[in-house]
């Protein structure tokens, strides 16, 4: 068991860690984000298990490339946990990839674990018992505390004993190879450039906003984009500059002075203080806008057609096999097919396996054992 923990944040230890992580041939893998407590979600920590130590390494105190590069070769196993984050983490901000995953979430998954999660995992299989005391943690404050590096390191302290059990499991029930697919899969998708999502009216996040007059949800754009720009400046999530409640309120209440902007329920004084001028200019601007420049809440035209019934018995017929399946192998329904690729087989109409197997989303394990029930519920 790995159990020195080595803190990373000159260029000199980055090359010792290098060094370590050149000759193993299985490194487990771990970050962390700043996405709960800060504005960016740029990674903030990588750590890195060979079987003889663990490495915290800082990519806010030195460039990590050089160090992880090691990650990309194809005879090198990487073991991580739930790695489809943390795999576009490293793609988008070091630009390295992996290539030999084995992720033992899937593997979990796989095996009809009751619970996946890596702290339930470890105590079912390894009685490992860790802390949660810093799940929620600033991981881009500087300097981390002793007790920090040391949690850290946990996430990755583990997991080759813990790949080792699942996997030795994975072999007994013949799902090896569902396994190396499934972590395959999720290579690829990492290293696909992101789809950009279509824009969303930030409204939309605001149940209230549905019944709000045209000039209010006018105001709540406005509002929604005054946090923004302040949670930006400030390095802070948003959610953490003022709740979304705090938002509305202000918007209902409509302040026209400071003292009453801090007397709004839930909204901060420390901020209606400190930055609430142009929190006030903003809501000076909406009230001053004719009826016709109101943007109102914007309601979504109805393009989608419903399923034909013919359709929908045949999904219903498709799932139906595939509860039948999953009750026989002890699986998660959504893992042994999501009801999302069912429909996608549904509107495809394979007539063989190879038709199926080409439909999107369909893995080859997948087709191997629900294949011929799937072509038969399709009749």
């Amino acid at each position: 068991m790995p159990r020195v923990t080595s803190y990373v944040d000159t260029p000199e230890l980055a090359r010792k860690a290098g060094r370590a992580i050149a000759v193993a041939d299985a490194i487990a893998v771990d970050c962390e984000a700043a996405g709960y407590h800060r504005y960016s979600d740029r990674l903030c920590l990588v750590q890195l298990s060979t079987p003889q130590q663990t490495f915290v390494l800082d990519p806010l105190a030195v460039d990590l490339t050089p160090t992880l590069k090691a990650l990309e070769s194809p005879q090198r196993r990487v073991l991580m946990h739930g790695a489809a984050y943390d795999l576009r983490l490293l793609r988008r901000d070091l630009d390295i990839g992996v290539a030999n995953l084995v992720d033992t979430q899937v593997a979990a998954g796989l095996l009809g674990e009751p619970a996946v999660g890596l702290q339930a995992l470890l105590e079912r299989h390894l009685g490992i018992r860790v802390s949660k005391k810093f799940q929620k943690a600033d991981w881009a404050r500087r300097p981390l505390s002793a007790e920090m590096v040391e949690y850290a390191a946990g996430d990755t302290r583990y997991l080759h004993r813990l790949a080792d059990v699942l996997g030795e499991r994975l072999r007994e029930v013949s799902r090896t190879s569902w396994a190396e697919e499934e972590c395959a899969w999720l290579v690829r998708n990492a290293t696909s450039p992101d789809t950009p999502a279509p824009p969303v009216d930030p409204v939309t996040r605001f149940r209230e906003a549905r019944r709000l007059h045209p000039r209010a949800v006018t105001a709540l754009r406005a509002v929604i984009g005054w946090r923004d720009t302040v949670a930006r400046d400030l390095d802070r999530a948003p959610f953490r500059v003022a709740s979304d409640a705090a938002l509305l309120e202000v918007v209902l209440r409509s302040p026209n002075s400071l003292h009453r902007l801090a007397g709004v329920r839930g909204f901060p004084a420390r901020l209606a203080h400190s930055r609430g001028e142009s929190l006030l200019r903003a809501l000076e601007e909406v009230d001053r806008l004719r009826a016709a420049e109101l943007s109102p809440y914007p309601f979504p035209a109805r393009t989608r057609t419903r399923p034909t019934p013919e359709e929908e018995a045949t999904f219903e017929r498709l799932k139906a096999a595939r509860n039948r399946v999953a009750g026989e192998l002890t699986l998660d329904r959504g893992r042994v097919m999501a009801n999302n690729v069912l429909r996608a087989v549904a509107a495809a109409n394979p007539q063989s396996l190879q038709e199926l197997a080409a439909v999107d989303g369909v893995r080859d394990w997948q087709a191997k054992v629900l294949g011929q029930k799937l072509l038969a519920a399709m009749r």
